[in-house]
């Protein structure tokens, strides 16, 4: 039973005149097969000469066939339902859609159950009960022709609506730009200045109680504010010519102090020698007192030899110590008199000048001239030497140990060096692997980031080395010390540099870098013993984990570390498990390099470390490598990257109380936990009998998850189980 559903309201009119055009041709096919596939019902001649040719009427009321309308012309019947079109009513058509589709759903269904009753006498019914379905579809065609051409009828007048409004919008812009330009000339002309306005006036009320009646001219400038402001700018330049008269006699009253002054002067100098024989016999009471007045007035004497940049230094250095760090010392070494020799004018005479010229002429006459190569050692020796006075910054930790800073001065590059040297109150000889912890020639690298301290940061000493043949200044950091960039800030020292910044020159710079530089110094010594003792500790197969990071790990791992050794940086670039990293640009020359290796059973996993010199502030890298059932690196196991970034990103989780001195071990004490879960999750082969070689000890949510077949590498405390990130 063919059964049509007929719209519920007139908005879906249209999407069921769409629709009727695929339904007709549906049953006009499904007559056509119908007709094929019983050929018995056919329509007699006999039958055909009975009907009668429908006929519809035209608009004038002439009845026509069917066949002799098509033939008509197309341009008349649009212009006819168009005209027509303006006189019918949407929602009479759309009743009469509803009564056509009924009507055609009624026929469907007569024509189904003659077909179904399987009579030969049906076929004149059928034929026309078809014939009547055929009109009812051209009833449904028209309709639909009429909804079309509705639609395109309220778009045209929407079109034209709109075009409307954006005429009007535009002349609205319009008027708004002419507003806008006419308050643009208005607030030009409000914001105009003279340049009597950026003179600071008195106040119209002090002007008339001050200014005499000549100058003020009441009775013209209460009424004219023009007359007023010309008034008042008279009285300015009246007072500023009073002013400038006060200024004359205030110079004369200044020079007869300063002449007080001056003889004030000489009666107090006259007390000096009574003053030294008093510290003198106070020097017993300064020792007992421990208050050694007549030490630092010898230093002060001392320290007007020095260069401006280590006379900095002492000065910012003996501040911070007074203000903030009470174990900080400084103290002057090296050759006064030599100091004092090149601080005093060369004596200029013609007579001095003549004998020396003799001499020199002699002397050249005697000995041979030097090669070249003499001569430019000379000229180097003379360009890299040093002042002959120089700063002991002695920097004292709770523990006991001290760093040594050496400072030096360079008088012909205009830069200072360092030299460091570390004494501690334990012996510190017990690790191998951390004899690159405490070396003084790289113990201060990278104190702060990119400052290697290799090359001068003195641009114009690359010209002076071009002189004399210097190819790099690095040759000589090991006699010299090295320039760091930190030191010439600590000595009020600024070179330009690539990148340029706004850094205070002289001793406020020299301030502004004391208290940063000597807490990054420390906290470098720190960091550094507290390294060494980790190291003495992992060549013995143990990672010591702190009290207070105990919380980060279960109670029992069972994976061991079996090695730490240390290794170059030429060696880890060839590593081809670390290919990765030194490609990304994150293993430079001056960090220092590790070799771990953790086993349990017969599964090996490799670890190679970059320890940056700025740890714990920069973290260590790992890349791993994997043997067990073949070799595997994060390049290729999804797992073992994950393994990666459980210490390499997420090594916040590990930083443990500040200032995180146990982030290596910690990261290495993860690492063991993660090889566990690697292993206990790891699927078994069930055809082989016995016991696991792994047996799962861990407790896991999820073994694996995703495409990837993530293991859950996440240890949740204090429940105790592992959990996928």
């Amino acid at each position: 039973m063919f059964t049509l559903n007929v719209p519920e309201g007139p908005e879906q009119f249209r999407r069921a005149s769409e629709l009727q055009n695929n339904l007709s041709r549906s049953i006009t096919g499904f007559i056509g097969w119908s007709q094929r596939r019983s050929p018995q019902i056919t329509m007699s001649s006999d039958a055909l000469k009975k009907r009668k040719p429908k006929v519809i009427r035209n608009e004038g009321g002439t009845p026509e066939s069917k066949r002799s309308r098509g033939e008509g012309d197309q341009d008349s019947r649009v212009y006819g339902e168009e005209v027509e079109l303006e006189g019918r009513d949407p929602a009479q058509d759309y009743d009469q859609y509803k009564e056509t589709c009924e009507a055609l759903a009624r026929l469907m269904a007569e024509i189904q159950e003659l077909k179904t009753s399987g009579s030969r006498d049906n076929s004149v019914e059928i034929e026309e009960r078809r014939m009547q379905s055929c009109i009812h579809f051209m009833t449904l065609k028209k309709l639909n022709r009429l909804a079309h051409m509705r639609l395109k009828k309220g778009r045209d007048q929407t079109h034209e609506a709109k075009q409307r409004v954006d005429a009007l919008h535009l002349q609205l812009q319009n008027l708004l730009y002419e507003v806008m330009h006419l308050q643009k000339e208005i607030s030009k002309c409000l914001e105009f200045k003279s340049k009597h306005e950026e003179i600071e006036l008195v106040s119209e009320d002090e002007f008339f109680k001050e200014a005499p009646s000549e100058i003020s001219r009441p009775h013209l400038t209460k009424e004219d504010p023009h007359q007023l402001t010309l008034a008042r700018l008279d009285w300015e330049l009246e007072q500023r010519k009073r002013l400038a008269e006060k200024y004359k006699d205030s110079l004369a009253s200044k020079e007869k102090i300063l002449k007080g002054i001056e003889v004030k002067k000489e009666y107090l100098s006259s007390l000096q020698p009574g003053l030294n024989a008093i510290m003198q016999a106070s020097l017993p009471v300064q020792e007992y007192l421990s208050m050694p007045f007549e030490q630092t007035q010898k230093q002060n004497e001392v320290a007007r030899h020095l260069p401006p940049p280590l006379y900095v230094l002492l000065v910012q250095a003996n501040a911070y110590s007074q203000a903030c760090d009470k174990s900080l010392a400084v103290s002057i070494s090296g050759d006064v008199d030599e100091a004092k020799a090149l601080s005093k004018p060369p004596e200029d005479s013609q007579d001095d000048e003549s004998d020396s010229d003799a001499e020199e002429e002699q002397q050249n006459t005697k000995r041979r001239r030097p090669t070249l190569g003499v001569q430019l050692d000379d000229k180097r020796r003379e360009m890299l030497k040093r002042h002959p006075l120089s700063l002991c910054v002695d920097l004292k930790c709770k523990d006991g140990s001290v760093l040594q800073l050496f400072f030096y001065y360079l008088m012909n590059l205009n830069i200072m060096t360092v030299k460091v040297k570390v004494s501690t109150a334990t012996d510190l000889s017990g690790a191998i692997s951390a004899g690159e912890l405490l070396n003084p020639e790289t113990l201060l690298n990278c104190l702060y980031a990119n400052d290697q301290g290799t090359e001068t940061p003195n641009p114009a000493n690359r010209y002076q080395f071009d002189k004399v043949g210097i190819t790099t200044f690095a040759d000589y950091v090991t006699e010299l010390g090295h320039p760091y960039i930190w030191v010439q800030n600590l000595g009020g020292l600024q070179f330009p540099s690539d990148r340029p910044e706004s850094v205070p020159g002289g001793s406020s710079m020299s301030a502004s870098h004391m208290e940063t530089t000597m807490k990054l110094l420390r906290g470098r010594l720190q960091s550094r013993l507290a390294l060494h003792k980790q190291f003495s500790s992992l060549e013995h197969s143990i990672v010591p984990v702190s009290s207070e990071c105990q919380h980060l790990f279960p109670a029992k791992v069972v994976s061991r570390l079996t090695r730490w050794t240390t290794t170059t940086h030429q060696e880890y670039v060839e590593l081809p498990y670390a290919q990765h990293v030194a490609q990304a640009g994150l293993a430079q020359e001056t960090d220092l390099y590790f070799l771990a290796l953790i086993e349990r059973g017969t599964a090996r996993l490799q670890a190679a470390v970059v320890l940056n010199p700025r740890y714990p502030e920069v973290s260590p890298l790992f890349a791993l490598s994997l043997s067990w059932k073949g070799e595997r690196s994060g390049r290729m196991d999804d797992n073992l990257r994950a393994m990666e970034s459980e210490v390499n990103v997420f090594k916040s989780e590990l930083q443990g109380p500040r200032p995180g001195y146990q982030l290596l071990t910690n990261q290495l004490q993860r690492l063991c936990l993660c090889l566990d879960v690697y292993l206990e999750t790891e699927s078994q082969d069930e055809s082989v009998e016995g016991p696991r070689e792994f047996p799962r000890e861990k407790m896991c949510l999820r073994t694996v998850r995703g495409p990837n077949r993530l293991k859950p590498f996440k240890y949740n405390h204090p429940q105790g189980f592992f959990s996928h990130r």
